[in-house]
């Protein structure tokens, strides 16, 4: 007989949190809420598909990066990279934990454009004032450097190695579920389908589950991803985020660079990067990009040849020979606002929790986000990162919080 991954139904009627979705930032904020010293209380989360095949955290390509525009963006990634480089320390000193590395094969943003290069030189003179050691180079540098890329159409490239790359995300996100679980946090397969909300309309009191009745709730945290509106809409809130299908390849080269690839940001919109000692990686969107179901993974065969590879062979010339080994699509929650999170409690219903809208930057978020939540429950503030700028205030008063390097 099967055995369910998590337990089909609930083991209390009530709990101080419950979090909808137990994907990377569902798992964030169980970990860190059951980490915290200050925080006793119970929490449940509720997730549909235990075995994770149709989140985004498992379609995710894993990277991180500080060469953002905005000092709350590169403050976030700055602590990533430190919870990366300390994770068994950050863990409790859990033997069991392994260390992580974090490779770092750095990104290279190049524009094409006097106009895209003044959005380099802006964001750079950001993430210099916050410690970021990116560095503007001209295209006689980067072909001293890189000597792989065609750059007659290029202006500017900006550039940077260090807490950049891509890291082992599977291993985090399965470690926080770990020892979450083992400090009492209950995870279960099912699925929120209604919130019943006080007389006076300001808390969320109950969770309807579509197989296990209903709990009651201190908090409510809405961490579902790509279905991040739909949980928001049974609360009456209007959340502007949306599944964006996002297509990743991996590849090999007849004839290999012969020294690490920088993940290349592309003014094409594909971008490009290492994968593994003679594998690389590709990704972009597609050209329109509407709003998907959350459910559709249908791919789209003709992009690579098409879109894909011109691009790239365009830009490295030596890769006019690849091979794909792997191909998926997943999915971006994207904040059609802004592309930026939508983050902590809702204006008027105080006690409903955003973890949204993180549009291709979840992963390296998670663990700031996580702590954040986890100090907002048990403070109702935050005490390390404010992250107010991320409320749902702004989207109410339709403000973007302007974002210049979006991939």
């Amino acid at each position: 007989m099967h055995t369910p991954l998590f337990p089909r139904a609930a083991s209390r009627r009530t709990y101080d949190v419950v979090i909808v979705g137990g994907a990377m930032m569902g798992a964030a904020a169980a970990w860190f809420l059951a980490a915290n010293p200050d925080f006793n209380g119970s929490v449940l989360v509720v997730e549909r598909d235990p075995g994770y095949q149709a989140c985004s955290t498992a379609h995710s390509n894993s990277c991180l990066r500080q060469q953002f525009s905005t000092r709350l963006n590169i403050a976030i990634s700055q602590f990533c990279a430190a919870y990366i480089r300390n994770f068994r320390a950050e863990m409790g000193g859990d033997p069991r934990v392994p260390e992580i590395d974090l490779q770092s094969f750095g990104y290279m943003y190049l524009a094409a454009s006097e106009r895209a290069a003044a959005a380099l030189r802006a964001a750079h003179d950001v993430q210099a004032a916050c410690g970021v050691p990116s560095r503007m180079m001209t295209p006689g540098e980067i072909k001293a450097r890189y000597p792989f890329y065609a750059l007659d159409d290029i202006v500017l490239g900006s550039h940077n190695t260090t807490d950049e790359g891509y890291w082992d995300s599977g291993c985090v996100f399965d470690w926080w579920r770990r020892k979450a679980r083992e400090r009492g946090v209950e995870f279960i397969q099912d699925e929120v389908t209604g919130l019943a909300l006080s007389r006076a309309g300001n808390r969320v009191e109950r969770a309807t589950l579509a197989h296990g009745g209903g709990v009651g709730c201190g908090y409510l945290v809405n961490a579902a991803g790509p279905r991040a509106a739909d949980v928001a809409r049974m609360a009456g809130i209007a959340l502007p985020v949306e599944p964006r299908k996002r297509y990743t390849w991996v590849f090999s080269a007849a004839r290999p660079l012969g020294q690490a690839l920088p993940l290349t940001v592309d003014p094409s919109g594909v971008h490009v990067r290492q994968d593994g000692p003679r594998t690389y990686m590709a990704g972009a969107a597609p050209a329109p990009d509407p709003a998907v179901d959350p459910d559709d993974f249908t791919f789209d065969h003709e992009l690579w040849e098409a879109r894909i590879w011109p691009a790239i062979a365009a830009r490295i010339p030596q890769f006019d020979a690849l091979r794909v080994i792997s191909q998926w699509a997943g999915h971006y929650a994207y904040n059609t606002l802004d592309q930026n999170a939508v983050t902590g409690p809702h204006p008027e219903i105080a006690n409903f929790l955003f973890m949204n809208g993180f549009s291709g930057h979840g992963l390296q978020q998670a663990p700031a986000m996580g702590r954040g939540i986890a100090e907002w429950v048990a403070h109702g503030r935050y005490r390390s990162l404010d992250l107010s700028a991320f409320h749902f205030e702004r989207i109410l008063a339709r403000a973007p919080l302007t974002e210049a390097a979006i991939i």
